[in-house]
C-alpha cells in the first residue's frame, strides 16, 4: 500500500503534492495510486513506436501535467525531458528515455500494491 513515507523515498515532493490537494492525504494517495494505470503512458509508447511525434507530444505533455501536479519528481523530470524533445519534434531514439520512464512507473506501481 502506498504511503507518504514510500513516496518520499521514491523521490516525490509529498509536501508540495499534498498542498495541491489542500492537505487531503487520502485524496493525494488515491490520485498517486491511479498514476500507473494512466492511459497516456501507453499512448506515448504507441505513438513513438508509430513515429507519430505529434500524438506522442500530446501524451507526454499530459503525463508531464499529471506527474507535476502530484509532485512525482523523478517521473516528472523524465517526462519534461521527453516532452521538450517532442515539442521540437526531435528525431531521436526515444526507447531509452521511454524505458526509464516505464521503469519508474513500474516502481511506483509496486509501491501502490
Amino acid at each position: 500500500m502506498i504511503t507518504i513515507e514510500k513516496l518520499n523515498a521514491f523521490g516525490a515532493n509529498t509536501t508540495e503534492g499534498l498542498e495541491r490537494c489542500c492537505g487531503n492525504q487520502a485524496l493525494y494517495l488515491r490520485l498517486v495510486n491511479m498514476v500507473p494505470s494512466e492511459k497516456n503512458f501507453e499512448g506515448l509508447k504507441t505513438a513513438l513506436e508509430a513515429g507519430d511525434l505529434d500524438s506522442a507530444f500530446q501524451s507526454a505533455h499530459a503525463l508531464k501535467g499529471v506527474l507535476g501536479n502530484l509532485s512525482l519528481t523523478p517521473m516528472y523530470k523524465k517526462s519534461v525531458e521527453i516532452t521538450e524533445l517532442l515539442r521540437s519534434r526531435t528525431q531521436t531514439d526515444y526507447a531509452p528515455l521511454l524505458a526509464e520512464l516505464f521503469e519508474m512507473k513500474d516502481e511506483l506501481a509496486a509501491l501502490c500494491r
